[in-house]
Formats: structure tokens, C-alpha cells, sequence
């Protein structure tokens, strides 16, 4: 389950700064340089506020890969201490993030320290007089100066203009929302939403899958038939866990090919990340589900916490990606999706809220993988994430941490996925605890509009579905 980032509140831990000049605040705050490569690892984000609070990013700007085991974290307090854990190294160029709020936080007028292994060797610092807005990043990375930025960690800064700042746009659609379900079906922890034809697939952060149909009233109730009427539990390969499942998708072939689960831990191991994309045969008439196959991508992302991880998932077409010039990230060439294997004809899109960054993965049959794409979206998390093929973009949506914004990814002429616009929620939608979003497809259009679902994972008023429209 996700909590509202709008009710929590970090505490502003205080900063003896009195012998600070002003006009340091909020920039840099200069350390003695180290012998390289120590001197190649810098402080390069640092986030207070919203869903990744108390994180800091370092950065290797040099040449050759740094051991950082050992290494300590602090803010202004000499007591605090996060060290980083044995056999982390940094390669050249790498990003690596680190969740500190276990150890200590970090106020509104406060400083990230980073010191060697003794823990009295500073390599490098950065002091702040306000909150992260939502990001203080260096511009450029590893060399410049701190500036409000959207949040990119474990990735390049955004430093073109293109983040938390940007206004956005009247929602492409209808300001009504309306409640989309009967009341109390579903309680809390409603997440992942997924439109196929006249079934709406939703997936339950307790491990449970969701089979839904429309009743007499346009409602969405679930299907009560094979065994569906009360979700399905959902299981790890082999029969054992509880996946937290947060998103849900399926590929051009249908449910009847697998519905894939993105999921951020086992339930029965809350405290450990499993950044998980599972695929289930739903044609069983039993009341649980074992999945087939595991993409276990942990090890391949940034580090986050085990709440943070995995939030939406999508499917996107290799034709569509090959027909608009995607250039594979992994090979720096034109995506090629011969060289994979099978592996399902699409891009699996995962969306993480704990860095608010989007990654795309080839899923292959044999159950390897590789990422091809690494988006910033430029939000402080992303709950959900939906390909809209009559308008070839990727949707990618945050929950009450950002408002209700969404916004849209296109491929770019670089060849790359980029955000080509920025919209605000419906002007009639409170701004809930939307974990879920769904469209309906091009058959749907009436009026130059189709339908679009939220999922709140608050159930606010006993209701966790809600419809609107968006433009065709």
C-alpha cells in the first residue's frame, strides 16, 4: 500500500548556519578535495519532500569505477550516520541513490555530507535553506551548481527546464469525474488499472488480481463468473508469497497470452524490494493464481525502498516503437527486436515511485531481460503507466504526492522517449490517492471523447473507481 505523501510531514531538523554567507544557501557548499578517485564521487541530488524524501544521490564524474563501501552519509548533525553498504561500487558515470530516513532526515534548512570510511574525511557537501522543490540537483551533473530541479534519481539531472516547475495544461478532456463502482466493493489498496475491450483488469496491493465488468448502470463490478467475484490471490512462482501487486497489463495477444503483474515485494517479506513482473495463466477457475514466469529486475535498478519500487506497468508494440525511431538504450542503435528473441512483440514499460522515472524492459520467454529505455519524468513518483496506442504515447501518472499530474511520453527525434506534455487532473477530480489509471480504446470514441478510470488507493468516500474523459 502507498500513503499519501500529502499527509506526511518531515520535521525540520535545525542548522547552525550562522557563519554560512547568504548567498551560499542553496548551493554548493565547498569541500576539500581528495585524492582522485575519491574526488571523483559527488554529492548530485538531494531530495527532502514528497514520496522520496531523505535521499541523496552520489555520482562518479570520473574516469575509473570507486568502491564506496563503507563510505558514510550525514547531514548536519555529526551524530547522524548512514553507511553505505559492502560491495557497492560506482562506475564511471553511474548514479546511485540512497534512502537515509532510516538514519536520520533532512529539514528544510539542513546539509547532505559525504566523508570516507573514516568518517572524518569529508569528500563532499551540499547546504540548503528550504525544502527540495522538488529536487536540489547539480547542473551539470557532478560539476555544477545546485539548482531546483524535478526528480531524476538514479539518472541524469534534468537541467533543460523540462521538470517539477513546468505548469501544466487543462486536463485534454471533461472536468466531471463521477464514481465509477458501488460502494464498498473494494476497500483500500486498489492500484494497477488495465482496459481490454469490456474488461477492466485491476490489481491489489494485498496480492489479489481483479476481473471487472460493467454492470446495468456503467459501473464496474467484479465478474461473477470463474471464480472471480472476489479477486484471485495472486502467488510467486512455485505456490509461495504474496506479491504486492501494483500494476497490471496485457499484450497485443490478449489475457488469453498471460496478464502480467508488476510487483514491489513480497508481502511475506515486506521490509526487502522485489521489483517483480509476473505473468499469470487467468484462464483457471481456481480462487488463486501461481504465476508462470518471474522477471526478478531488481538488481538491474537503482535501489529504492521496498515501498517505492514498482508502481505501474504497460505494454507497448515493437512496431510501434520501431515505426517511430526508438533507440534501444542498451545498444545506442535503433531498436532491433529480432536480436531478443521471442519475447512477447513488445516493451514492457515499469513505472517506479520511488525515483519517478520510467524503464522500459524486453521480457524475453526464457526469462531474460534487458532494459532498453531510462525516462525522468521529471515527477517526484509515478504511480501508473498506460500506452495509448491511437495517440502513440505512453501515459505516465502520480497520485496526490504531484497533485494529480500526468503526463505524456513520445519518442522524440532523438530516438529517445521524452515528455511532450503536461496536464493537470480533471477540474472536478479531488486530488486523491490515484494509483490507477486506465483508457479505453479507439472504439470507445463519441464525440471527439472516450472514456478514462482512476483507481484511489484510499477508497476516499467508500468509492475506488472513478471515470472521466479524455480526448480521442
Amino acid at each position: 500500500m502507498t500513503v499519501s505523501r500529502a499527509r506526511r510531514r518531515r520535521r525540520d531538523l535545525p542548522l547552525a548556519l550562522t557563519a554560512v554567507p547568504a548567498l551560499l544557501l542553496g548551493a554548493l557548499a565547498a569541500a576539500p578535495a581528495q585524492a582522485a578517485p575519491a574526488d571523483d564521487i559527488r554529492i548530485n541530488e538531494v531530495v527532502t519532500t514528497g514520496s522520496v524524501e531523505d535521499s541523496i544521490e552520489l555520482y562518479n564524474k570520473g574516469a575509473a569505477a570507486v568502491d564506496v563501501s563503507g563510505w558514510i552519509l550525514k547531514d548536519d548533525n555529526n551524530s547522524s550516520k548512514f553507511t553505505i553498504a559492502a560491495g557497492t561500487t560506482l562506475a564511471p558515470g553511474a548514479f546511485r541513490s540512497f534512502d537515509v530516513h532510516g538514519r536520520f532526515g533532512l529539514g528544510s534548512s539542513d546539509k547532505a555530507r559525504l566523508y570516507l570510511a573514516d568518517g572524518s574525511t569529508l569528500v563532499d557537501s551540499h547546504a540548503w535553506s528550504g525544502h527540495s522543490s522538488p529536487s536540489w540537483s547539480r547542473c551539470p551533473d557532478g560539476t555544477g551548481a545546485f539548482k531546483a530541479a524535478s526528480v531524476t534519481l538514479g539518472a541524469a539531472n534534468a537541467c533543460g527546464g523540462t521538470g517539477g516547475g513546468t505548469a501544466p495544461a487543462a486536463w485534454p478532456g471533461g472536468s466531471t469525474v463521477a464514481t465509477a463502482d458501488a460502494a464498498n466493493v473494494f476497500g483500500g489498496d486498489l492500484s494497477g488499472l488495465h482496459q481490454e475491450g469490456d474488461v477492466l483488469w485491476a490489481a491489489q496491493n494485498s496480492g489479489k488480481l481483479w476481473r471487472l465488468v460493467q454492470d446495468g448502470s456503467g459501473d464496474w463490478t467484479p465478474d461473477p463468473t470463474g471464480g472471480w467475484s472476489s479477486g484471485k490471490t495472486l502467488r510467486f512462482p512455485g505456490g509461495s508469497g504474496a506479491p504486492d501487486a501494483e500494476g497490471v497489463t496485457v499484450t497485443g495477444a490478449g489475457a488469453a497470452a498471460g496478464v502480467y503483474v508488476a510487483s514491489e515485494r513480497n508481502g511475506d517479506a515486506s521490509g526487502t524490494s522485489r521489483l517483480s513482473v509476473l505473468r499469470y495463466d487467468v484462464s483457471a477457475t481456481g480462487s488463486a493464481l501461481t504465476a508462470a514466469r518471474e522477471w526478478n529486475l531488481t538488481a538491474s535498478l537503482p535501489a529504492t525502498g521496498s515501498n517505492l519500487g514498482f508502481e505501474g506497468i504497460t505494454w507497448v508494440p515493437d512496431t510501434a516503437l520501431t515505426g517511430a525511431g526508438f533507440k534501444d538504450a542498451s545498444t545506442g542503435a535503433l531498436y532491433a527486436p529480432a536480436g531478443y528473441g521471442p519475447h512477447g512483440g513488445g516493451v514492457f514499460f515499469v513505472g517506479v515511485e520511488g525515483t519517478g522515472a520510467v524503464h522500459g524492459y524486453v521480457l524475453q520467454d526464457s526469462g531474460a531481460f534487458t532494459r532498453v529505455a531510462t525516462v525522468a519524468t521529471g515527477m517526484a513518483g509515478v504511480m501508473e503507466v498506460q500506452w495509448e496506442p491511437q495517440a502513440s504515447r505512453l501515459w505516465a501518472v502520480c497520485d496526490d504526492t504531484c497533485g494529480g499530474q500526468h503526463r505524456t511520453l513520445k519518442v522524440d527525434a532523438s530516438g529517445a522517449l521524452a515528455v511532450s506534455a503536461v496536464y493537470a487532473r480533471p477540474a472536478g477530480m479531488p486530488d486523491l490517492n490515484n494509483e490507477g489509471f486506465a483508457l479505453a480504446g479507439a472504439e470507445a470514441c463519441v464525440g471527439g471523447g472516450k472514456p478514462a478510470y482512476w483507481s484511489d488507493d484510499s477508497n476516499t468516500g467508500g468509492h475506488a473507481l472513478r471515470r472521466g474523459t479524455v480526448s480521442c
